[in-house]
């Protein structure tokens, strides 16, 4: 307990930093409102595998795209100066600055679940991405080949989609479908 009563939480007295020290820092993080975040492990074979099959359905559908969508792997996103994420694709329309880094709120973000970063992925990302008004937030599930896709609705995602056999449009200025058993049979 703090003088006058007042009752602390560890997390108060968390070191907070900002990208600043982030970009000197080795190895791989995420820094998420100040807090460190250590990465998993390089990604394994399965990981890397879908995450390119993935993007590979959307670029061949983005390549004529006259306002502009792309798709980028594993770039780091800059929210602001106490927050940058890398996650594993992401769907960007319109002017993107030819940066080191993404700058810009990325349409649809797809992470790609583990064992060691679900929590993260499905709460603290989750809320980020919500709060940053990412307009489509898919979650990928290599052991129970599952995706789920949750759409912005009024400032809150909401669940539009939960399986592991059939396609989803995403739709954004130039829409995309992702045909998840078409990913599956590859793995």
């Amino acid at each position: 307990m703090l003088e006058g009563g007042i009752v602390a939480t560890a997390k108060e007295f968390l070191p907070r930093y900002t990208v600043e020290d982030y970009k000197f820092w080795e190895g791989d993080w995420e820094l998420i409102n100040g807090v460190p975040y250590a990465m998993a492990p390089s990604p394994i074979w399965k990981h890397q595998r879908i995450s390119l099959l993935i993007a590979k359905q959307i670029e061949e559908q983005l390549e004529n795209c006259p306002k502009g969508c792309y798709v980028c792997q594993e770039i780091d996103w800059i929210i602001d100066e106490r927050t940058v994420v890398r996650p594993d694709l992401v769907v960007v329309c319109g002017k993107v600055e030819l940066e080191e880094h993404l700058k810009k709120t990325p349409e649809v973000i797809f992470e790609i679940v583990s064992k060691a970063t679900s929590f993260k992925d499905e709460e603290i990302k989750f809320s980020l991405y919500e709060r940053e008004k990412v307009k489509f937030y898919a979650l990928v599930y290599p052991n129970i080949k599952k995706m789920r896709v949750f759409e912005l609705k009024n400032g809150k995602f909401e669940k539009v989609f939960d399986s592991n056999s059939e396609s989803f449009t995403f739709k954004i200025d130039c829409p995309f479908k992702v045909d998840i058993s078409a990913v599956w049979r590859r793995i």
